[in-house]
């Protein structure tokens, strides 16, 4: 008799299902698991036979045959030792088989039996829901996977109160969802004294997600701008939570199975790896690009990354994912991320200082600025020249106006963007248009297009810098509610795309 067990194989954010499949025949005595497993699932054996030996339960004299089915998927982690316990206390006739099939299962066991927390809960739940089956967890899982609907979910703390569950010794109530985070105390707008340009244009960003690249002497307040920028970003909608919750869960960061509402905001060093960034190492985990999706990820002294670092970026800002390749798997991620980058003008930063001038000026800023080619840095839809704060700046009492009345201003403009895309699923703001959907919504008046073909000519605009400052001219057309976007949008548009400094 082969009894079946359910469980899930992670492959970026997807959760593969897996048979558990478990046979015992006569022969030598021996205990084998089969279909691909990692080292961690070949130590579930060990594991498995400790727990059920802690609760008095010895495994038979015969020959224990697991199969992870299908046989070519790679499956990696510990949470299969729970649904192969499952599969084989069904084998033994400890608890119904039937109720076992009818569950999905995951989670890693200690010797004495306690179920301990795994990643991947969320995904899992997903997957439950999908084939009509109930999730079982260890209980430190089942606030995050019981924001899933569609599914019930049992959290259990031991593999002995699985097996009272499954015998109706001792029913487990269905798991709730954990707290929602809405709240959280940011850092406000109205501590930026000055710089009313950046100010505009971090609006401007956040109402479109147009990415924006920052060049000032240090001290300017670039860092400063860019995490006050999570303060002005309307909060996740429930389907990006949930997206960005499931990229969160299989790298642990969900804390006590919440899910937040606030949009990530991810700053990596400058010494990061390409693993750290794009995703992969042990496991092909999530990168940071990924950790950012829909969110921000924010990138201070730019130019110091390793330059192979710096050209990942370039494809998933265009298409928003990115893929973790390996000899046997390709893991895709999702990765909509607003990227902003922080740099100064040349390696010591004081090129644009008067009162602090560069010696080796005007080379050093060419030689440092340089090592950001030009494919990567086209694909910045707003670029900045952040200028020293005065004195007379930081003696001003603080600004009127802070991070919540800007905020709504970038709600109002990302509701309009949302009305507009209901029928394009793959675009959610203006900064994911393009084709002709970009030239019908983003198409200038007479006067703007006259404009925008003086300075496509004069400054020699690529095409794809030409598009951007189309989708910024139609956010900020948006922001003041205007139908079409008119010549003084495209002005503004144009002033964030042509620099005259070496970031040129």
């Amino acid at each position: 008799m082969t009894t079946r067990a359910h469980t899930v194989a992670f492959e970026g954010v997807e959760a593969r299902p897996v048979e558990v499949q478990c046979a015992l025949s006569a022969g030598i005595p021996s205990f084998a698991i089969v279909g691909l497993p990692d080292k961690a699932v070949s130590e579930a054996r060990e594991r498995v036979r400790a727990a059920m030996s802690a609760l008095g339960l010895a495994l038979p004299s015969r020959r224990i045959t697991i199969n992870l089915s299908p046989a070519d998927l790679p499956k990696e982690g510990s949470h299969f030792d729970l649904p192969i316990a499952l599969a084989l206390m069904a084998a033994l006739s400890i608890i119904p088989a039937e109720a076992v099939d009818q569950t999905v299962a995951l989670g890693e066991l200690s010797l004495d039996g306690t179920l301990v927390p795994v990643l991947g809960a969320l995904p899992a739940a997903l997957a439950a829901a999908e084939a009509e089956r109930s999730l079982l967890c260890p209980e430190g899982c089942g606030p995050e996977a019981a924001w899933v609907g569609g599914t019930q979910v049992i959290a259990a703390g031991s593999l002995l109160s699985v097996m009272r569950h499954f015998t109706g010794a001792a029913p487990i109530a269905p798991a709730r969802p954990g707290e929602v985070e809405t709240a959280r105390h940011l850092p406000d707008m109205a501590d930026v004294k000055g710089q009313e340009r950046a100010k505009r244009a971090l609006e401007v960003a956040a109402a479109g997600r147009h990415h924006l690249m920052m060049v000032g002497t240090p001290g300017s307040g670039k860092s400063m701008l860019a995490k006050r920028l999570p303060g002005i970003l309307p909060p996740l909608s429930a389907a990006e939570a949930l997206e960005t919750s499931m990229i969160h869960s299989l790298a642990g960061l969900i804390d006590a199975g919440g899910i937040s509402r606030l949009r990530p905001f991810r700053e990596p060093h400058h010494t990061a790896s390409k693993a750290a960034i794009v995703g992969g190492g042990k496991g092909a985990k999530p990168g940071e690009m990924s950790l950012a999706h829909n969110g921000v990820l924010f990138m201070d002294e730019f130019p110091e990354y390793p330059r192979d670092v710096l050209e990942t970026l370039r494809q998933p800002i265009e298409t928003g994912d990115v893929v973790v390749a390996r000899a046997n798997a390709h893991l895709r991620y999702p990765c909509r991320f607003l990227l902003v980058a922080a740099a100064n003008p040349c390696k010591c930063g004081m090129m644009f200082d008067p009162a602090q001038a560069c010696g080796r000026a005007p080379g050093c800023g060419t030689e440092y600025l340089s090592r950001i080619s030009g494919p990567l840095l086209d694909r910045f839809d707003i670029r900045l020249d952040i200028p020293p704060v005065s004195f007379s700046d930081l003696d001003q009492p603080a600004p009127a106006e802070g991070s919540a009345a800007i905020a709504a201003r970038v709600s109002a403009a990302r509701e309009i963007q949302t009305a507009r895309f209901a029928e394009t699923p793959d675009m959610r703001v203006n900064g994911d248009m393009e084709g002709t959907l970009l030239e019908e919504v983003a198409a200038p008046d007479t006067e703007g297009r006259t404009l925008l073909q003086d300075a496509a000519q004069r400054f020699g605009l690529t095409a794809r810098g030409y598009h951007r400052v189309l989708k910024v001219a139609r956010t900020i057309a948006d922001l003041e509610g205007a139908e079409q976007v008119q010549r003084p949008h495209l002005a503004e548009a144009l002033s964030y795309r042509i620099v005259t400094r070496e970031m040129a």
